[in-house]
Parts: C-alpha cells; structure tokens; sequence
C-alpha cells in the first residue's frame, strides 16, 4: 500500500509541475493523456510517453514524448518546474496559432517556448518555417533561425548553401 501512495504522490505531484508554469491558463482544468509515464525521482524527472496529449483552456501540446524536469524540494523549497522537453512529431497550439517542430523545449525561467529541427508556425493562414523558432511568451514575439544546411551545392565553388527563414504571408 505504502508504493502505491508513492505513486500516487509522484503522479499528482508530476501533473501539477506540469502545468503549474504560467504558459497555461491557472485555475483551468488540466488533462494529460499519454500510453505510459515514468517518474525519476532521482533525476527529478518524470517522463510520458506514447501518444502524448496535454491541454489545458486554448493551450495543447502534443508530442511523442513529453518530460518535465523539475527542482529538488527542501525542507523551504518547493519542487518548481525547470523545463518541459517534447520529442518527436511536436505541435502546440494556442488559440489560431500553431507550432510544429521535431522537439520543443519549454524554459519556465525564461518564460520562452523553443521548437527546433524543421520548425513551423502558423497564424492563421501565415506560414513561417526555420530550423529553429523562439517564441518569448511574456513579449508576444518570435525569432526564426534559418542556417540548417541545405542539399542546394553551388556549382562553382562547391560551398553548401545554409537554409533560410520561410515566409508565406497571406493579404487580407
């Protein structure tokens, strides 16, 4: 019985981590869905995987994999949520906009949602591609790096081209 409370606890204690970061709604109800979670009370992670779905009021994460890494309790401490880490076929979505990428990363600190490897936005029908997109959730801004290499070879003198920032604006 004593292990199952334990689990019990991690669990509650994984899923508030989770969303106690202010890039949700507070006070709105909180739904994950995943095939399994692992919590590494050493490493002060906890890791859902398979078919990850998180949401929470306009805000939804969807990932292969999600981990929420969090800081040590102390005995004045509270345990507070460093960052989220999502793998494979990321998307987030928050109202109209939608960001896709092969992994993002959440920095609670900083406040800033970082999607990388083919990176995706849109708004609306407006299309911004990078390696890399940022967006400062505090500021409502967003910087897109291009520079992933791409297949293009300058002919002449052999150099690879770097990729560039993409955009597809759409007039009203």
């Amino acid at each position: 019985m004593k292990q199952n409370k334990s689990f019990y606890t991690v669990l509650l204690t994984a899923i508030s981590l989770c969303f106690s970061t202010q890039l949700f709604a507070a006070g709105a109800p909180i739904n994950i869905e995943a095939d399994h979670m692992e919590s590494l009370e050493e490493e002060n992670n906890v890791l859902f995987s398979g078919n990850v779905d998180a949401s929470q009021a306009d805000v939804r994460i969807r990932a292969d994999k999600l981990t929420v890494y969090y800081t040590a309790a102390g005995k004045k401490k509270k345990q507070e949520v460093k960052r989220l880490r999502c793998e494979g076929n990321v998307e987030i979505t928050k109202g109209e906009w939608l960001g896709t990428g092969k992994t993002m990363n959440y920095l609670a600190k900083d406040r800033k949602v970082i999607l990388s490897g083919d990176a995706k936005a849109w708004q609306g029908t407006n299309l911004i591609t990078g390696n890399t997109i940022i967006y400062y959730l505090d500021e409502g801004r967003s910087e897109v790096i291009g520079g992933r290499p791409a297949a293009t070879v300058d002919g002449k003198t052999g150099e690879k081209k770097t990729g560039r920032v993409k955009a597809t604006l759409t007039p009203q």
